[in-house]
């Protein structure tokens, strides 16, 4: 799964790269503040994503990496650190969370998967983005505001979420990760179909990213700076 992505784009270069998304009088609202470049994103960070806004429009802004955990896997356990990717969405844990209310955009330049090509270092990340400059793309993302313990030293918190969705990997990530692969949306009519479609439609966009749209851009890395 992939448990560590960068997004080091510049929140205008967001905002501009939405700007094919907009119909009519929607505006995006950025309300993160100053954000620096993100070059090593892990689990239970607080990373950018763009969501609708309660009173229609859109809003670029925060959230902690890892959506609610299944109660069956909480069974004996003091803290939720949550769950990154999501890939069966049959399930009645994530069903609730399927609906337009709660689909986001997960803006990123990179995400790295850990090597298990034969002969590999062990625990060695693989970088992958669209090309060598990294180019901003979304993840098909799921968020919501939940109460949990995240952390001991936190306590009960109350936090926006998010996580992404995942499918079988294309033919670049299969190598080092045969199992899975982020869904990854490259162009304004697909990142407007995630956010607005019914569920039924919008899901058909969870499927890999054709083969040859994705490069191996850096190796044994814990943070993609470039």
């Amino acid at each position: 799964m992939c448990n560590l992505y960068s997004q080091t784009k510049s929140q205008d270069a967001m905002r501009h790269l939405f700007d094919d998304v907009l119909e009519g009088d929607e505006q995006l609202e950025d309300v993160i503040g100053n954000l620096p470049p993100l070059t090593g994103i892990w689990p239970d960070y607080a990373a950018p994503i763009i969501k609708a806004k309660s009173d229609g429009g859109w809003q670029l802004s925060t959230a902690r990496w890892g959506m609610p955990t299944p109660a069956k896997f909480l069974e004996g356990k003091r803290t939720d650190s949550g769950v990154t990717n999501i890939r069966n969405v049959a399930s009645p844990h994530w069903r609730r969370w399927l609906g337009v209310k709660h689909r986001c955009l997960v803006p990123f330049t990179s995400f790295s998967e850990l090597d298990q090509r034969p002969g590999a270092p062990r625990n060695s990340p693989v970088w992958f983005a669209l090309d060598e400059d990294r180019p901003l793309a979304f993840f098909a993302g799921l968020q919501t505001k939940w109460t949990s313990v995240r952390k001991l030293k936190e306590g009960e918190v109350t936090a926006d979420l998010f996580g992404f969705l995942t499918c079988p990997p294309n033919g670049e990530v299969r190598p080092v990760h045969p199992r899975a692969m982020p869904v990854i949306l490259t162009r304004p009519e697909e990142w407007r179909q995630w956010l607005t479609a019914p569920t039924e439609d919008a899901l058909k966009l969870q499927r890999p990213l054709d083969d040859g749209m994705l490069k191996i851009v850096a190796e044994g890395l814990r943070e993609d700076a470039t």
